[in-house]
């Protein structure tokens, strides 16, 4: 009797792991789906050169999220298998370069079409629209599905 109540308790906390764990693929899947759904909007209601900058500070989004899990995957990895921290050294070369692409995009932008800027800018949120759309999915699955 005991052991069946322990089953039953570890159940859905195996399932709510398993659920949990997948939510950065489906934000990076999301992150995708929402680029290219407001780029189309974007380029229906203000023009091609507004969903051209949309589209470049969506990618520079999408490539710096995808940098961040990596290097923090990778610190993570390194600092429990080995006890030590990685040089601070790369960590802040790879944190500025990130900034250095993204002004590197904007001054870009800024002189070949000034109107695009205000679309790179919505482009580098893609990131916020991704994560806020996983935090009402995870919602909508605990309330329905009581994880």
């Amino acid at each position: 009797m005991e052991s069946e109540q322990a089953n039953s308790l570890e159940a859905p906390h195996s399932a709510a792991e398993s659920f949990y764990a997948r939510a950065l693929p489906r934000i990076s899947g999301g992150m995708v789906v929402l680029s290219v759904v407001v780029n189309l909007l974007a380029w229906v209601m203000y023009g091609w050169r507004m969903a051209a900058g949309f589209a470049c500070g969506a990618a520079i989004a999408c490539l710096n999220f995808h940098w961040l899990k990596r290097v923090v995957t990778a610190l993570a990895d390194q600092i429990t298998q080995s006890g030590r921290r990685q040089s601070s050294k790369g960590i802040v070369l790879r944190f500025l370069l990130r900034y250095v692409l993204m002004a590197l995009g904007a001054y870009v932008i800024l002189t070949v079409s000034p109107a695009s800027l205000s679309g790179l800018f919505a482009g580098l949120f893609v990131p916020v629209g991704a994560i806020a759309c996983e935090a009402a999915y995870e919602v909508y699955v605990t309330v329905a599905r009581g994880l």
